[in-house]
């Protein structure tokens, strides 16, 4: 089960054992088909209130403090009434309540035709005293106080909404003043109060954030607007949206307007099901739904209205004729959306990425199995809770890392895989317990995702989910992904994409979530896809950096550069001990070291590996042959190599030695100069002079000395080639210096004739006139100043002289003395 629900609220074991201590026995309801004991409303500050009836046939309202684990009696009315809604204010001075006073059977049978059907009436009860009569109408009413400030404690003013099936809702200004000891409303007999909206046909409240969202019909389409509440009492419109939504509802649906226990199971099927949601990162969705005239289907649509684009999918039914199928479900996790079907699916979606599919994870059996919600009449009242309307328990919500986890080890396909990854990585600010269990995932998977790179989305995704939270507007510019291209569909489920109007913002200077939803609607209209980060940007500047030459070194530009790469370096260098697990080594890779943005994630791989494969830290010896676990730790790097490169990714420095060093290890010689020659694996100072140290000259050595020696790099004054070659003394190392310095010099010389006679060199004691004419020529050619190497080298004529006596001497078997 993905998604895990904790109890933090629940009628039987929070209310029921208190009321029986205090002798309130709640009574049976056979009248209805509901429960006596149900939640009516949730609060902004998190109080829950509820009503019960008694054996007197007396309706009650009591309220659950969630912070404090503790009850208390609101009110009492001496009749049997049906509890619609109710609202206290944040003093808890006030009470707002709105019943249904008699059926439309009672009030024929009792000729009851006068008498209102619906009341909404305020109470003051600090201590309990009058009663204000708000609306006697026989359309249904709701009530909710705003909390414009939260957890205030006293105000002499109160607001109050009222809404009306009558489609209009208003705003009631409330006055209070302290008289005797007791909390009174003044000038009670005409409460003002200003018109909120009118005509609309779907309203849902914000109580976190305040908001009102209420929808208008338009001719063929429908409006959403909002209207935003202060914490200086005023009000005023934010947004309006175009939706291509038909309704034709008569009767208005009303969302978190209180929860009136199990109402909506006679609601017909044609109804309006939906809801808006919003994240923190300037998120806005309307999710709906209308059931299918297909049997055996469902289809239900997501308006990213921050995107400007909706997507609407169909779904086959496993089980058409479970009874208990009725709608969609939508919950809001903040970072998803999720659209549950019991016994059926469980899909999530990711709202800041929604245009790729290898962000929507689709569970279908037991994997979208909830227990504890065994229906639909539920509601997302609060980010990441639930309510569950008939048995009366409030949720905490959220994604099992260990389900994710077990989702992700046991997926087939490449598309639940790459949606269950990213959806993991999200998972792991909170646990690098998770993350080290993503990578020996990620290690032991590698050949089995055939349409991404998991090191890739590794990367890239932990980038993003750390970098974003930390910088404003950035979400914009990284990658999220891999694969702007993925076309990955969904087993079962059909998706048809449309681009809608961006919605238009009615407000100047916002704050909050609305600078941030204008900020993502900004960068829509300008900036997506053409500010989208791509590798070429970095592979150019790559490029050109690697290309520049001693003089432009010194440019601010590159300064700052080298900068940050030493700062980068120097936490690098505060690796704990059990982090320098890893061999990895601190040498000059200044071509590593101008771009190391990501070099902690990639230490953070090998270290798992490490551990996984149980390498021991100082593994860096040649004389032995390397173990199974070496070959595939070998594996891994190689392909954490090929998604860097794809990526135009730094490694850390060092990677490269570990890299050739584990090659030597594991592979034949044909497979490791095969590798070399094809920019695998890279000849480094490290372990090139390691390797020419450490080993002993005999034939299967010398061989494989001798290859490396000759694939070193060319480049003249590269000081790989030149001082990895000092540290093997040997005569076939002597004779490639030697011919590499002539084949130096002689380039040098290009088509030039010596325009001087040879001087007097120091006197040889050979006569062999094809010598002494090169080493003459090469004399001449040092005269003019050229000097390829360095003095200390002992590279020159002499040497390259020796050098060829000595090899002649050795093929002829002779001895050189």
């Amino acid at each position: 089960m993905l998604l895990q629900l904790a109890a933090e609220f629940d009628l039987q074991r929070d209310v029921v054992p208190w009321l029986a201590a205090r002798g309130w026995a709640v009574a049976l309801d056979t009248s209805e088909k509901s429960s006596a004991l149900y939640i009516v409303n949730v609060e902004r500050n998190g109080k829950i209130i509820y009503t019960w009836k008694g054996n007197q046939r007396s309706t009650h309202i009591g309220l659950y403090d969630l912070q404090m684990k503790e009850n208390e009696h609101l009110y009492t009315f001496e009749k049997d009434l049906r509890i619609i809604s109710c609202s206290i204010n944040s003093e808890r001075t006030l009470l707002a309540v709105s019943f249904r006073q008699y059926t439309e059977e009672e009030r024929v049978t009792h000729l009851l035709q006068s008498v209102s059907k619906y009341l909404a009436l305020l109470i003051e009860i600090h201590p309990i005293n009058n009663v204000k009569v708000l609306k006697a109408v026989d359309s249904c009413v709701r009530v909710q106080f705003l909390y414009p400030v939260e957890d205030r404690n006293s105000s002499t003013e109160s607001h109050l909404l009222l809404v009306s099936e009558d489609k209009y809702i208003e705003q009631f200004d409330i006055h209070v003043a302290e008289e005797e000891h007791r909390v009174v409303i003044q000038n009670s007999g005409q409460l003002p109060r200003a018109r909120v909206a009118d005509d609309l046909i779907w309203a849902q409240w914000d109580m976190t954030e305040q908001r009102l969202f209420y929808i208008v019909p338009k001719e063929s389409r429908s409006i959403l607007r909002c209207v935003q509440f202060y914490p200086d009492e005023n009000f005023n419109s934010t947004l309006e949206s175009q939706l291509d939504i038909s309704v034709n509802d008569k009767q208005v649906k009303l969302v978190n307007f209180g929860y009136n226990d199990c109402e909506d199971r006679d609601v017909p099927s044609k109804s309006l099901n939906l809801q808006v949601f919003t994240s923190k990162a300037g998120g806005l969705c309307v999710c709906c739904s209308l059931p299918s005239d297909i049997p055996g289907e469902i289809s239900y649509s997501i308006y990213f209205l921050h995107k400007g684009f909706s997507k609407t999918f169909t779904a086959s039914l496993e089980r058409p004729e479970t009874p208990q199928l009725k709608e969609v479900a939508f919950l809001n996790l903040d970072y998803y959306v999720a659209a549950y079907l019991p016994g059926q699916f469980l899909h999530l979606l990711n709202i800041h990425h929604p245009d790729l599919l290898c962000y929507s994870l689709f569970l279908t059996g037991e994997d979208a199995r909830i227990d504890m919600l065994p229906n639909c009449s539920i509601q997302s009242p609060l980010v990441s809770t639930v309510l569950d309307c008939c048995i009366g328990r409030l949720y905490a919500m959220s994604i099992s890392d260990s389900a994710l986890l077990k989702f992700l080890q046991n997926s087939k396909r490449d598309s639940e895989r790459l949606a269950a990854l990213h959806c993991a990585l999200l998972c792991v600010r909170s646990t690098t317990d998770l993350e080290m269990k993503i990578i020996w995932w990620i290690s032991e998977n590698l050949s089995t995702c055939h349409s991404f790179d998991p090191i890739q989305e590794f990367i890239i995704a932990s980038l993003y989910c750390r970098m974003c939270p930390e910088t404003n507007n950035l979400d914009k510019l990284l990658p999220y992904t891999s694969l702007l291209d993925w076309t990955g569909v969904i087993p079962g489920v059909a998706c048809a994409t449309d681009i809608i109007s961006l919605p238009v913002l009615e407000m100047q200077n916002s704050k909050g979530f609305w600078e941030k939803l204008d900020s993502n609607l900004e960068s829509v209209k300008y900036a997506e896809p053409h500010l989208h980060y791509h590798n070429n940007v970095l592979r150019r500047e790559w490029r050109n950096l690697s290309e520049e030459t001693e003089e432009r070194r010194a440019t601010a530009y590159l300064r700052n550069i080298f900068e940050n790469a030493k700062k980068v370096l120097s936490h690098l260098d505060a690796w704990d001990s059990e982090e320098r697990l890893v061999p990895l080594f601190q040498e000059e890779d200044y071509q590593q070291q101008l771009l190391m943005g990501l070099l902690n994630l990639v230490h953070r791989i090998m270290k798992e590996v490490w551990k996984i494969h149980q390498l021991h830290s100082c593994i860096f010896c040649f004389d032995e042959r390397g173990s199974e676990a070496e070959f595939r730790v070998f594996h891994i790097m190689s392909r954490i190599l090929e998604a860097a490169n794809g990526m135009c990714m730094p490694l850390p420095p060092g990677f490269h030695s570990l890299h050739l060093g584990l090659g030597v290890r594991c592979l034949p010689l044909h497979t490791l100069l095969h590798y070399i020659d094809n920019g695998v694996l890279h000849l480094t100072e490290t372990c090139v002079r390691k390797l020419l140290k450490d080993l002993d000259d005999n034939e299967k050595n010398e061989k494989l000395k001798f290859s490396i020696v000759t694939r070193l790099p060319e480049v003249t004054l590269d000081a790989l080639g030149l001082k990895a070659r000092q540290f093997w003394d040997h005569p076939v190392n002597a004779n490639f210096r030697a011919r590499k310095y002539v084949k130096l010099l002689l380039e040098k010389l290009g088509n030039r004739q010596c325009s001087r006679p040879v001087p007097e060199r120091h006197p040889v004691c050979v006569e062999f006139l094809p010598l002494n004419y090169l080493t003459n020529v090469l004399a001449e050619i040092e005269s003019q100043g050229v000097h390829l190497y360095e003095k200390q080298d002992h590279i020159n004529v002499r040497f390259v002289e020796e050098a060829a006596l000595k090899h002649t001497m050795m093929l002829l078997g002779l001895r050189y003395s």
